[in-house]
């Protein structure tokens, strides 16, 4: 890395949503940045023809690591699991890697123990988390701004790993494309973005099947339906294939999660009769504030 602290190359694998977000982010805040791709063919050269990365590569993953200083994995969960091997074999010494998954606790500890066997050990590996997306994917949809106002999670503890100058160059990344960088352990990571990432998801996918299987043959009930379904069932365009991974590595906390959840449910019922709801939608508003105060 050069003396000012900042990264030469990126090399970002996985080119969609996020991926091509980064590349997009780092075009536009962080233009010093050469940006390689690396995807399947069609995926990383659409990449290249919007301006997202300049460098592209579709099959040869040592190639795509050469010279790099900041690897980005925006893989999905099972991919990055699978790649690390030989991506860690191949990646420069002085690099940094970090990847863009939505659980953590598996990456985090592979890593650890590839890094301690593999010739690698020079390698720095930060398990982080952007808390941006939208319910479409692809690297059509993205955009340089995805971050902007987003929490980060960066997986460790701030002060320890913060000594490493790769590590604070790119906490000074994050920021630049208008991110917040929020320091957090893997388990408590995995166990808070399956109540505030995953449980909704599980919410929304849930009342948009309850739904299609009750619409009768004129389109009733969602043919009544206004501005307050379309919000509420905004994440209902997810695909499985996104979410396979995330849900299959986070049964560990998701699972107790949507028991509590539908204990509240049945709670809910009970209450539908009395002015008890009256605490639960204070409750519900008070939430709502706070979330609108943190973007």
């Amino acid at each position: 890395m050069p003396e000012q602290g900042t990264f030469r190359r990126a090399a970002i694998f996985g080119t969609g949503l996020i991926g091509g977000s980064f590349a997009l982010a780092l075009r536009k805040y962080a233009p010093e940045i050469r940006v390689a791709g690396w995807d399947r063919e069609a995926v990383v050269q659409e990449a290249c023809a919007m301006g997202a990365v300049q460098d592209v590569y579709f099959r040869d993953v040592p190639h795509a690591l050469a010279g790099a200083d900041l690897i980005y994995l925006a893989l999905p969960i099972g991919v990055t699991l699978d790649v690390l091997p030989e991506l860690l074999r191949h990646a420069p010494p002085n690099a940094l890697i970090t990847d863009a998954c939505s659980t953590k606790l598996r990456i985090a500890e592979r890593a650890a123990e590839l890094l301690t066997q593999g010739p690698q050990a020079g390698a720095v590996f930060l398990p982080g988390h952007p808390m941006a997306g939208k319910e479409t994917s692809g690297i059509s949809n993205a955009t340089a701004d995805l971050f902007q106002r987003a929490a980060y999670a960066l997986v460790g503890e701030s002060s320890a790993a913060q000594q490493d100058a790769r590590v604070r160059a790119f906490v000074t990344l994050v920021e630049k494309i208008g991110a917040r960088p929020v320091w957090i352990g893997a388990r408590q990571h995995d166990y808070a973005v399956a109540l505030v990432s995953h449980l909704p998801q599980l919410v929304a996918t849930g009342l948009a099947s309850f739904l299609y299987d009750r619409l009768d043959e004129n389109g009733l009930p969602v043919t009544l339906a206004g501005p307050g379904l379309r919000d509420t069932l905004r994440l209902a365009g997810s695909s499985y294939s996104t979410w396979r991974d995330v849900l299959l590595t986070n049964r560990e906390f998701l699972a107790p999660v949507l028991e509590l959840f539908s204990r509240h449910l049945d709670e809910l019922r009970e209450k539908l009769a009395s002015r008890d709801l009256e605490a639960g939608f204070d409750a519900a508003n008070e939430l709502y504030n706070l979330l609108r105060n943190l973007r």
